[in-house]
């Protein structure tokens, strides 16, 4: 039972955690990417990080188009979630070196950075499918402006195939894989030597 009652808990920190970095990373990406923030989606993020960018952004201050408080944010966020992880799972972190907090440091970084790459690669991935069903959905926008500067940069180097943009296909296969064989097996190495 008890097993059970730990990976709930488990579950849950995770999910909320984890949708809680998501958020706090897409609210870090629409403002780079200027995403108009009067559509809904990019105000439910806002409402819903609203309770921690505010107070951040009175201490840590932005630096042109980065706003570091809303990345710091997202990569407090994955620490928590880590140590929370670590916790859980019965690791004795009251006794740890420093060596340990460092590679915790390290996996939370890691998490940011795959978060970053899979948030791209479902924007690239759901703006293709909806440019062939209805590239007039009110998601549109968002899509445009949050994928534009990746794929406007790959198409300089990546000619047209006939009349076909072949850029959001390679962006989606350069991105699985960097996921697949560097970062995925870099946080598993890490969680190994905990």
């Amino acid at each position: 039972m008890t097993t059970l009652l730990n990976n709930s808990l488990i579950f849950l920190i995770k999910t909320l955690l984890d949708l809680l970095t998501l958020a706090f990373l897409l609210r870090f990406y629409f403002q780079l990417t200027k995403v108009p923030f009067q559509n809904q989606v990019a105000q439910l993020i806002v409402t819903l990080t609203n309770f921690a960018v505010k107070p951040a952004r009175k201490v840590i201050p932005s630096f042109g188009k980065l706003d570091i408080s809303t990345l710091l944010l997202a990569f407090i966020t994955q620490f928590l979630l880590i140590v929370c992880m670590q916790w859980l799972r019965g690791f004795p972190l009251l006794i740890a070196g420093s060596s340990v907090w460092l590679t915790l440091v390290a996996i939370a970084l890691i998490g940011v950075i795959s978060l970053s790459l899979t948030i791209f690669l479902y924007a690239v991935l759901i703006q293709a499918v909806l440019s062939w069903i209805n590239p007039h959905t009110p998601i549109a926008p968002i899509l445009n402006n949050l994928t534009n500067p990746i794929l406007r940069t790959m198409r300089r180097f990546i000619p047209l195939a006939g009349n076909f943009d072949l850029t959001p296909l390679i962006f989606i296969i350069t991105a699985q894989l960097l996921l697949t064989t560097i970062l995925i097996p870099l946080e598993n190495n890490l969680l190994l030597t905990l």
